[in-house]
């Protein structure tokens, strides 16, 4: 469903995300970028892992949250950011305000994923459970607060800056495999999808984006089809990575510009992604970060494009990973 041509500009710019790699280049180097040889023979076509969970705190969020964060600070003093999360940008924005000597406040539901809540502690967070299962009251917590207290509001959902940080994801891809022709990209709250599909799109059009989220939690899924953004009432799924249920039309909009098809994944085919990968690739995945391997097993297609799937998080729940080796293959 992506366009050639649209009256509203792709964002991150090319300028933006090379202006982000260099910045997160003194920080980290690129990920590793594997060939899976039993994801490739299940799916029937040539399969490539990028490795995100690697990265500090153990997802790929600390890309957006370092250089939106670094940047704000640029343009002048922030003594405290606040951020909303089901726990992964919540740990991105406690390593990058540990990193860059700011106070940092974290709001989560009040149902969260422990392994991700012990982090944020460790690395020096407050955190502020507000709601139950859905992060759209959280989220509105850590917005009054904002207003109240004047700290920075870092929402990997909206903010503009952010996604350059993990375009660059995209720039390394392209590095890593220059006739790369499909990349699998899990979809939460579009800031991820955004920033790969920009810096893909912009620099080899004929690479398809494929999204995907849980079935259970299809917000984006439901707007990307229609257009128009469209809330679910209930957004519950294992994957709290991929549990967004009030979507952003802005982000509807980029979306539609930019991702040639988005697809769905149970609970069960995220769980036996996390036990393939655990037994036949020797990688840890948490159920978001198994999503884009679980469509490629789910999409079978034999002699078709060369794929990328990225492995966006390894903060895996104990009793989650127990439930995905039970029914491992």
């Amino acid at each position: 469903m992506a366009t050639k041509a649209s009256a509203r500009q792709i964002q991150p710019t090319l300028e933006q995300i090379h202006a982000a790699k260099r910045f997160l280049a003194a920080h980290f180097a690129p990920t590793r970028f594997i060939e899976a040889p039993s994801v490739s023979r299940a799916a029937g076509r040539r399969v490539y892992l990028k490795l995100e969970m690697e990265l500090p705190t153990g997802s790929f969020k600390v890309r957006g949250a370092m250089w939106a964060l670094a940047e704000k600070l640029r343009e002048g003093a922030a003594t405290e950011v606040v951020a909303s999360s089901t726990g992964n940008h919540g740990a991105a924005v406690a390593y990058a305000a540990q990193k860059l000597g700011v106070a940092a406040t974290i709001f989560l539901p009040e149902k969260n994923n422990p392994v991700k809540g012990a982090r944020i502690v460790a690395l020096g967070a407050a955190i502020v459970q507000k709601g139950k299962e859905d992060l759209a009251a959280a989220w509105k917590a850590a917005e009054d607060y904002a207003r109240k207290t004047g700290a920075y509001f870092l929402n990997d959902a909206t903010d503009p800056v952010l996604p350059a940080g993990p375009a660059t994801i995209g720039c390394e891809i392209l590095q890593q495999l220059p006739d790369v022709q499909e990349v699998y990209v899990p979809m939460g709250d579009t800031a991820l999808i955004r920033g790969v599909a920009a810096a893909i799109k912009q620099q080899n059009s004929a690479v398809k984006i494929i999204g995907v989220q849980a079935a259970t939690a299809p917000s984006y899924f439901l707007s990307w089809r229609s257009g128009v953004a469209t809330e679910t009432e209930t957004c519950v799924t294992i994957a709290d990575g991929l549990s967004t249920r009030t979507p952003d039309a802005e982000n509807v909009r980029a979306i539609r510009e930019l991702v040639d098809d988005v697809v769905l994944v149970s609970d069960e085919e995220m769980l036996r992604a996390i036990g393939f990968l655990l037994m036949e690739e020797h990688v840890v995945a948490e159920p978001a970060g198994a999503a884009a391997t679980a469509a490629l097993l789910q999409r079978k297609a034999p002699n078709s494009e060369t794929a990328v799937a990225l492995v966006t998080g390894a903060n895996v729940q104990r009793d989650i990973l127990e439930r995905a080796m039970r029914i491992a293959p």
